[in-house]
C-alpha cells in the first residue's frame, strides 16, 4: 500500500477521500494547520517538509475560494517545492473545475493557474476536472433563500455532480503512477439555476418565490455560454433531486 498525503482532509471532498483510502489500507496523512501528527499551513509552507518525507502520492483537495483564490496559487508553490525536496512522490493528484480556461472568473483562473504549476513542475501529476458540487448549488440556494424573493442568475446552467463519486474517482487516481490530464467529469443532468433551485426549496419544505436575475460582467457571460459544463462526459450517476430529497428528510 501506498503513504499518501491528502491536503484539505478535513473538507466536503477531502474527508471522503481520506475515509476511502484508509478502508483501502493506505497509509494517509492529513494535512491540516491543527492536526497534531502533521501541523502543516500551506500559506507559508510551514511543517510540510517533515509530512511530506516518504510520500508516494499527493493528492491535493485544499482551496480557498476567497480573495480570487490567489492563496491556491502559493500554496501549490510550497506543495511543489516541498514535492521535489522530498524526492519520492511519484503523483501528485490535483482536483479543478470544469470551465477554468473557459469561464473568465478570478477564482476560476487561479484554479487554471495551479494547473500550469503543476504541469510544469517536473513532478508526475494528475489532474481531473469536475463540474459544481450538490452541496454547491445547496449553498448557494439557501444563501439567496434568506431574501423574502429567492434570486438566482438567469440563463445559467449548471451540472451538478455527487461529491461522493468525486472522491470515488479521486482514490481511483491516487496510484504512484501519474494520468496527466484526464477525461473531465460531470454531473447526469444539466439544468438552470432557477429550476436547481425550486426543486431543492420544494424538497426541504420550503414554498419560495425563485426570480431568474439577469447579471453583467464576462464571468456571467462565459456561464450563459456553458463553458463550465461537459455533456460529453456526464460521468455521475446522483442526480440534483435525488440529494435534495436526502436534505429533505
Amino acid at each position: 500500500m501506498s503513504t499518501i498525503l491528502v491536503t484539505g482532509g478535513t473538507g466536503t471532498l477531502g474527508r471522503l477521500v481520506v475515509t476511502r483510502l484508509r478502508d483501502a489500507d493506505h497509509e494517509v496523512r492529513v494535512l491540516s494547520r491543527h492536526s497534531a501528527d502533521h501541523p502543516v499551513d500551506l500559506r507559508d509552507g510551514s511543517g510540510l517538509d517533515p509530512a511530506m518525507a516518504g510520500v508516494d502520492v499527493v493528492v491535493h483537495c485544499a482551496s480557498d475560494p476567497r480573495a480570487a483564490g490567489k492563496g491556491d496559487e502559493v500554496a501549490a508553490g510550497h506543495l511543489i517545492e516541498a514535492a521535489r525536496r522530498a524526492g519520492t512522490v511519484r503523483n501528485l493528484v490535483y482536483i479543478s473545475i470544469v470551465g477554468v480556461d473557459a469561464v473568465p472568473l478570478g477564482y476560476y483562473k487561479a484554479k487554471l493557474k495551479v494547473e500550469r504549476m503543476l504541469e510544469e513542475s517536473g513532478l508526475g501529476v494528475t489532474i481531473l476536472r469536475t463540474t459544481q458540487f450538490h452541496d454547491l448549488v445547496a449553498q448557494v440556494v439557501d444563501m439567496a433563500a434568506k431574501l423574502p424573493v429567492v434570486p438566482m442568475p438567469s440563463g445559467v446552467r449548471l451540472q451538478p455532480i455527487a461529491v461522493e463519486e468525486v472522491a470515488d474517482r479521486l482514490v481511483e487516481l491516487a496510484v504512484p503512477t501519474p494520468a496527466g490530464r484526464v477525461p473531465d467529469m460531470g454531473g447526469p443532468e444539466i439544468r438552470t439555476l432557477p429550476e436547481l433551485a425550486r426543486t431543492y426549496l420544494k424538497a426541504t419544505g420550503r414554498s419560495r418565490r425563485v426570480l431568474p436575475v439577469p447579471l453583467a460582467g464576462k464571468a456571467y457571460a462565459g456561464f450563459r455560454r456553458g463553458g463550465h459544463l461537459t455533456p460529453s462526459h456526464a460521468a455521475g450517476r446522483g442526480t440534483f433531486e435525488e440529494y435534495a430529497a436526502g436534505r429533505g428528510r
